[in-house]
């Protein structure tokens, strides 16, 4: 018995020493069993000098029965600006890496650009090299380098110009301070680290135009997930906030995005002089209101103001006026807690009616508008005795006109061209939408003719206008 077990033993140990040889040698030297890969190139896209990069992932795989074993991964370029990672270790070259025969590893790739005197963006290249069994596999890495103007904790206490030639990194905050004025160009662009604003106590002119939009926005320019940008995540910066001095601020042609706060207005009740006025902008995509006004005098003529948790739009007394504008909601990241517009200290039986300084109840006018998206349109069904109108508007929400409520159009979706699961936010419309030729042609100035696509409004007599920010609809676009 022992010695049969002894036997059995014996025989265990020696397919044991077989297999672990196996594994340990079952590796090809067949210079046909080359290496595959995730992507041919690895791009970068557009990337800030001297501030380092995101990281770019590479899957290289093994498709072979055995083991290969690669001799050397290393960038063609010896003073390349681009840094590697191989299954977790970092290092500018790696040799004897090993893939177990149907498997694969990482490799991560990052690059740090210096900067140079260039205004426009320069393109940045090497090849990152696999021999494996002698045979040489290239995949091409690219990244185009931005130069940057860098403001930190910047206080402007006088008249001052941003122009478009290089983009701005804000960090922690932009102030303009009383009695300033900053004059932003037409095409610049403002990016803003986590956790900065834009702080006005002075005045803001910052207007762009059809052709050269003004963008406020988080500085992360990579995507999120491949081809979607990280415009779609709200919370990457602050916001712009307008403090209770600041009168007389302009925006047009702005695109701002992916902040936390939106833009919020504080005010002392003064409605004598005008607050701030937009025209043909986009706000969007905050983390909490994209507009909230508190006791101020605001107008806003062809914007779109779209998607967040809480309302879209928030107003608080003041005085308002808002004219072919789209008020839409499809937020991605929580619930939506509240309706899309809401409205606040316009009627005196109203709850926190008595504010400070004693503001006067809320006037506010919303004409040739679409109020529609996730959660209700409207946070109050019922505006009798207030001095709030709405004429010319497409509401979701059930309801009948009536002194308030003028020619609405109630619970018909506008059909916008928004897919929310594809993360694609286009607040265009289809052609077939029941908001177009819905407008009154009353309601038509100098200031919203024009859409911000440059598109008529009226392009013919006896044309009726769309209702919303885009004159026109279309079938495809990114609504930028």
């Amino acid at each position: 018995m022992n010695v049969m077990r002894s036997i059995l033993l014996t025989l265990v140990a020696i397919f044991g020493l077989i297999a672990t040889s196996c594994i340990n040698d079952d590796f090809t030297d067949s210079p046909s069993a080359t290496l595959t890969f995730s992507s041919d190139t690895l791009s970068f896209g557009t990337v800030f000098t001297d501030l380092g990069s995101p990281t770019v992932r590479l899957l290289v795989y093994n498709r072979n029965k055995k083991g290969v074993k690669i001799s050397s991964i290393k960038f063609k370029d010896a003073n390349t600006f681009f840094s590697l990672n191989v299954d977790g270790e970092s290092g500018s070259s790696f040799r004897d890496v090993e893939i177990r025969g149907r498997d694969s590893i990482y490799v991560f790739v990052e690059c740090f650009l210096e900067p140079d005197a260039s205004s426009e963006p320069r393109k940045v290249s090497d090849q990152l090299e696999f021999v494996t069994n002698g045979v040489m596999q290239e995949i091409e890495v690219e990244a185009w380098a931005q130069n940057v103007v860098r403001l930190r904790e910047e206080k402007i206490t006088a008249d001052t110009r941003l122009t478009a030639d290089l983009p701005y990194i804000i960090f922690d905050s932009l102030t303009v301070e009383k009695d300033a004025t900053l004059t932003i160009d037409p095409g610049a662009r403002l990016l803003f680290h986590a956790g900065a604003s834009l702080v006005v106590r002075g005045c803001l002119n910052a207007v762009g135009t059809v052709d050269r939009n003004i963008d406020f926005r988080g500085d992360r320019i990579d995507d999120v997930l491949p081809g979607v940008s990280y415009d779609i995540m709200a919370g990457q910066w602050g916001g712009i906030r307008f403090e209770a001095e600041s009168f007389n601020n302009r925006m047009e042609y702005v695109d701002m995005r992916s902040s936390s706060d939106g833009l919020r207005i504080d005010s002392c009740g003064d409605l004598t002089r005008q607050k701030l006025t937009l025209v043909n902008s986009w706000l969007h995509n905050s983390s909490s209101s994209v507009l909230e006004s508190l006791y101020a005098k605001v107008d806003a003529y062809g914007c779109c103001f779209s998607d967040s948790p809480l309302a879209v739009v928030s107003l608080t007394g003041g005085e308002h006026k808002f004219v072919q504008c789209t008020i839409a909601n499809n937020y991605l990241f929580s619930a939506v807690m509240e309706s899309n517009l809401s409205l606040y200290h316009c009627m005196k039986n109203e709850y926190g009616s008595v504010s400070i300084g004693n503001n006067p109840l809320m006037k506010a006018d919303f004409e040739n508008c679409i109020v529609w998206g996730l959660g209700s349109a409207i946070n109050r069904g019922d505006l009798a005795g207030s001095d709030v109108y709405l004429r010319n508007v497409l509401l979701k929400a059930d309801g009948n006109d009536d002194k308030h409520f003028v020619d609405c159009i109630w619970n018909e979706d506008p059909l916008f061209l928004t897919v929310r699961n594809d993360y694609y936010f286009n607040y265009h419309l289809q052609p077939d939408s029941p908001a177009i030729g819905r407008g009154n042609p009353e309601f038509i100035t100098p200031v919203t003719l024009y859409d911000m696509d440059g598109t008529d409004r009226l392009p013919a007599s006896g044309v009726l206008p769309t209702l919303g920010a885009y004159a026109n609809p279309v079938q495809t676009g990114n609504g930028d």
